[in-house]
C-alpha cells in the first residue's frame, strides 16, 4: 500500500509537534508519523527557558502552559561538600535581546499534549515506524515497519538520537559523553512547600537539581560520570533511586531534597546515557539535503547541562516552518514541479544555515559546562565553587537570551 503526502514529519516528540504546529499556523498541512501507539510523554519534565517561551508564544500555546506551571524566581547553586551557596541569580533578570527572563519547569506530557491538541484531526498517524528512506525522483519514498510506503515532497526528521533520517543524511551516530542522567518526579497531592527556584548541588563527579513544576509536583535530576561498574543498576528504577539517594545522603544537602527523591514513584524514575552530536559533524555534516532535513535531537543531541535541548527543538520548529511557508505560500499555484523542488531545497538550506551555528554553540557550551560543573578532583571543584560558579550560572541566562522570531 502506498500513500502520498506533501510534508512528512517523522516523530511526534517536542521537535516534530513544534514544526507541525508551526506549519499549520502558517497555512501548510503536514503528516506526522509516530512509531508509538500514543503520544510519548517520557522525559518527565524539561526546564523551559526564555527562548523556549518565545517559541511557544509564536506557536500559540505559551499562555495555556503558563497557567499550569509556576514561574521560577531564582537559581541557587550549592557546594555539595560544604553546603554553602556558591551562586544566587535572579531568573527574572532583564536580557539584552528579549526583555525579562522567564523560566518554568514544564511537565513533558502537558507540553506535547498542548502542541498536539492544536493540530488538525488526523495530522498524527500512530504506530507508523519509518525503517528506511529511498530516492524516488523529486520525492522521497518512506518504507514503514508495517510494509506500507509513503511518498513525500518534504521529509523532516524529528526522530531522536537514533534518527533514520539523520542516518540517511549521513550524520554520524551521536557520541557518548561518558556520563549518565537519572530523572524523577515527585507528586504531593496535598501540595508542597518547595520554593519556586532552580536549586542545584555540585559534588565530585556529579550534579543534581530540583525544580517545582506546579504546586503539587517537583522534578529532580542527577547526572554523574560513570566508572562503568553501574551498568546493571541503571536498568532498575529502584536501584537508580537508591544510588542517587546514597550519593546525596553523603553530601550536605537540605532534607527536602532527599524527601523529594524518596517520594518519587518508581514509575517516575529513569536513567539514560548522555549523548551529543560531534561539533565537527554539526559544522560539516548535512543538516539538509535536497528536500530532507532534521530538527531536535535528530539534529543536535546535547548534554543537559544548559537545559536547552527541548528549547532548541522548539526554536527549530518555528524557524523551519517560517522558511517553508515563505517558499511555498504565495508562490503561485501553477508553479512547475521543478520550481517547487528548487524552492523546497532553498528553504531547507536557509533553515540549516540559520540553525547550524546556534545549535553548534549550544552543543559545545553544554558539554564544556557539564565537564566543569561535575568536577573530578579537588582543584577543579575549588575552581568551580570559588571562581566559576557565577560565570556558569550567568551562561545559562545568556544562552536563553535568544529570539527565534515569529511565524
Amino acid at each position: 500500500m502506498e500513500g502520498v503526502a506533501d510534508i512528512v514529519v517523522v516523530g511526534a516528540g517536542i521537535a516534530g509537534l513544534a514544526v507541525a504546529l508551526g506549519l499549520h499556523r502558517s497555512g501548510l498541512r503536514s503528516l506526522v508519523l509516530e512509531s508509538s501507539d500514543s503520544l510519548r510523554a517520557s522525559g518527565f519534565a524539561i526546564t523551559t527557558w526564555t527562548n523556549a517561551w518565545r517559541a511557544l508564544d509564536a506557536l500559540g500555546v505559551g499562555d495555556a502552559l503558563r497557567q499550569q506551571h509556576v514561574r521560577l524566581e531564582q537559581l541557587v547553586a550549592f557546594s555539595a561538600s560544604s553546603g554553602s551557596v556558591t551562586t544566587r541569580l535572579s531568573l527574572r533578570a532583564r536580557g539584552k535581546h528579549i526583555g525579562k527572563h522567564e523560566v518554568r519547569c514544564l511537565k513533558r506530557n502537558l507540553l506535547v499534549e498542548a502542541l498536539a491538541q492544536e493540530l488538525p484531526h488526523g495530522t498524527i498517524r500512530y504506530s507508523s515506524k519509518v525503517v528506511s528512506v529511498e530516492e524516488a525522483g523529486t520525492v522521497k519514498l518512506l518504507h514503514l515497519a508495517d510494509g506500507s510506503t509513503l511518498r513525500a515532497k518534504v521529509l523532516i526528521g524529528c526522530d531522536g538520537v537514533n534518527s533514520v533520517v539523520a542516518k540517511w543524511l549521513g550524520l554520524k551516530v551521536p557520541a557518548f559523553a561518558g556520563r549518565y542522567a537519572a530523572r524523577g518526579i515527585a507528586t504531593f497531592p496535598d501540595g508542597h512547600a518547595i520554593n519556586p527556584e532552580f536549586a542545584q548541588h555540585f559534588g565530585t563527579g556529579y550534579r543534581s537539581g530540583m525544580l517545582p513544576c506546579d504546586k503539587k509536583s517537583v522534578y529532580w535530576f542527577f547526572t554523574w560520570t560513570s566508572d562503568g561498574e553501574d551498568k546493571e543498576m541503571r536498568k532498575d528504577a529502584a536501584r537508580v533511586r537508591e544510588f542517587v539517594l546514597s550519593k546525596m545522603k553523603t553530601a550536605k544537602v537540605p532534607e527536602e531534597v532527599l524527601h523529594v527523591i524518596e517520594r518519587s514513584e518508581l514509575s517516575g524514575v529513569a536513567s539514560s546515557p548522555l549523548r551529543y552530536r560531534s561539533p565537527l559533524n554539526l559544522l560539516w555534516g548535512d543538516i539538509s539535503k535536497g528536500n530532507v532535513c532534521v530538527t531536535g535531537d535528530a539534529f543536535h543531541p546535547m548534554t543537559p547541562d544548559l537545559g536547552e535541548g527541548g528549547c532548541a527543538a522548539l526554536e527549530d520548529g518555528v524557524v523551519l516552518a517560517k522558511c517553508l511557508a515563505q517558499a511555498l505560500i504565495g508562490a503561485g499555484q501553477e508553479r512547475s514541479e521543478e520550481d517547487e523542488s528548487r524552492r523546497i531545497e532553498a528553504a531547507l538550506r536557509k533553515y540549516a544555515n540559520a540553525r547550524r551555528w546556534r545549535n553548534l554553540d549550544l552543543v559545545v557550551t553544554s558539554f564544556v559546562v557539564g565537564f566543569i560543573q561535575e568536577g573530578g578532583n579537588w582543584v577543579m571543584n575549588m575552581m568551580r565553587d570559588e571562581v566559576l560558579s557565577g560565570l556558569l550560572a550567568k551562561k545559562l541566562l545568556s544562552e536563553a537570551d535568544f529570539e527565534c522570531g515569529n511565524l
